[in-house]
């Protein structure tokens, strides 16, 4: 098993800032995290994915409401909620990279 000085539980705004810290200071570091990219829930489920998704809602609202006005016909729109989370999980892991 191996012997760290400090383990930081979490990834997330304050996990990743102590773990850099300790490391500086010239600790063994370890980082528990629950999810499989550092960034904690903000990145991985909270935050970053919530705005995605209300990005492309708010085009959607925008297509159903607005667009006519421009002579943009959008007669026959739908939500394709599977691109939607696909597109989703794509601006999550830009932002793991």
């Amino acid at each position: 098993m191996s012997k760290f000085d400090a383990t930081v539980i979490g990834s997330g705004p304050g996990g990743y800032v102590a773990a850099i810290r300790c490391a500086q200071l010239g600790m063994k570091t370890a980082i528990i995290e629950r999810y499989p990219t550092l960034g904690g829930t903000c990145l991985n489920v909270g935050c970053i994915p919530s705005k995605a998704l209300l990005d492309s809602s708010e085009h959607y609202h925008n297509a159903l409401k607005h667009f006519g006005k421009h002579g943009i016909e959008t007669d026959g729109l739908s939500l394709n909620w599977p691109s939607m989370l696909a597109r989703k999980d794509e601006v999550v892991s830009q932002t793991c990279t």
